[in-house]
């Protein structure tokens, strides 16, 4: 234990634990992770912690190391979090300067809850349009026709503009998922209708990208492993559910349509050239950077991350087959950004998570589910079903034997 941190009493050193831990979940650490990260802390800080973290909630238990004993227990009731690398690796900076003794408690704990200033109008309007630009890079990486391309990029900026307008609206918030999936139901059908035929479906998918759980999904398989049972049965409840949402709405949107007499041409068309799916993914690199509130300085990196990890699938899954592809994928993420944290000390976070992003089964999953309820058969959706589970599977696997290949060093 560090010396100088030892003086503060009991009550200072557990209030700053709660706050890291808090921090941690809300910017988006999975349980096994923060509960690492914690307990690490924790000990520096001459404090033994019991630490059991799940999406929407954490206890922590804390006694003074060698007393044997923890009389202090903390519940806390949390929102589940969402990815800031930003703040993330503030967080991290904070703890490290924490136990190094550059930061007393103090002035640790003030650092963190300084994080919570509003963000600018001008951050937010930045959101709102890398909202419009991800699912029109997705619609380019899927090689569809301009037209498919132009509705899912204005339908994906209408979508941030929803998020943004019922963030701080919780009777609406908690339906927002259906609300976003009905209005990008909608918008399609319209265009489809009386502008031109489109990858009907598909379209709207690439619109909804962004509220895809996919990341949740894996996280959710990923904590199953790790032996955090609650945590990751609860994330892959949550995962799902939104899932269903954004089914209810599209087929809200779908079924209307039908009721009113409106007719979409649909097509199955796919022309693009291999320029327009590079310009697609450096778009959406540059869009999930944004999205995942990524510090300015570090646009290059997580770019070339998600870059890479799409660049991997691809040629592998060209060479052998998709599965194989995201497998090797996540395995070279996950190891670059072990590499990553221990070389210089930094959240690994910054080169796995936006690695992974463009391999999650988000989207198979919710095509899966619409063509089950589609066609109101489990043959229809099989496929896709199949195809989302083998995308998990891939995934997960990738992440556990990236880890063994280059062993994580710190938890974030």
């Amino acid at each position: 234990m560090n010396a100088a941190l030892g003086r503060h009493d009991h009550d200072t050193r557990v209030d700053f634990v709660v706050e890291l831990a808090g921090r941690l979940h809300a910017y988006g650490t999975t349980a096994h992770r923060l509960e690492g990260a914690v307990m690490a802390v924790s000990t520096k800080l001459g404090l033994e912690c019991g630490a059991w973290s799940n999406p929407t909630g954490m206890i922590l238990s804390f006694g003074e190391v060698g007393h044997g004993r923890r009389d202090t227990v903390r519940v806390v009731r949390l929102s589940p979090g969402e990815t800031d690398l930003y703040k993330l690796c503030e967080v991290d900076r904070v703890a490290e300067a924490v136990m190094a003794g550059e930061l007393d408690l103090e002035a640790g704990h003030a650092a963190l809850r300084a994080l919570d200033r509003p963000g600018s109008w001008r951050g937010k309007a930045i959101a709102i349009f890398a909202f419009g630009l991800s699912a029109a890079a997705v619609a380019g990486l899927w090689r569809l026709p301009w037209l498919d391309i132009a509705t899912a990029g204005a339908t994906g900026l209408l979508l941030g503009v929803l998020d943004w307008a019922t963030r701080d609206r919780p009777r609406l918030k908690e339906a927002s998922d259906a609300i976003a999936a009905m209005f990008a139901g909608m918008i399609a059908v319209l265009v489809a209708t009386y502008i031109g035929a489109l990858n009907l479906n598909t379209v709207i998918i690439s619109s909804l990208i962004v509220l895809m759980p996919g990341m949740s999904l894996t996280n959710a398989v990923n904590e199953l492993t790790n032996q955090n049972l609650v945590s990751g049965t609860a994330r892959f409840a949550g995962a799902m559910t939104t899932i269903l949402k954004l089914a209810i709405g599209m087929m809200v949107a779908l079924t209307a349509a039908d009721m009113i007499g409106m007719q979409p041409e649909v097509r199955a068309l796919r022309p693009q050239s291999d320029w327009v799916e590079a310009m697609a993914l450096l778009l959406g690199t540059y869009a999930f950077a944004v999205l995942f509130r990524t510090d300015r300085r570090n646009y290059p990196l997580v770019m070339l991350s998600a870059a890479t990890g799409y660049l991997i699938s691809k040629i592998a899954g060209d060479a052998w087959d998709n599965t194989v592809g995201i497998f090797l994928a996540a395995l070279a993420m996950t190891a670059a950004g072990n590499a990553y944290a221990r070389w210089f000390n930094r959240p690994g976070a910054l080169v796995r998570l936006p690695g992974i992003i463009m391999l999650v089964p988000g989207s198979a999953s919710l095509r899966g589910l619409l063509a089950v309820v589609q066609n109101q058969s489990m043959e229809a959706g099989q496929e896709a079903l199949v195809a989302a589970l083998n995308i998990l599977l891939a995934l997960v696997a990738g992440l556990l034997f990236g880890n063994i290949l280059i062993p994580t060093r710190r938890n974030l």
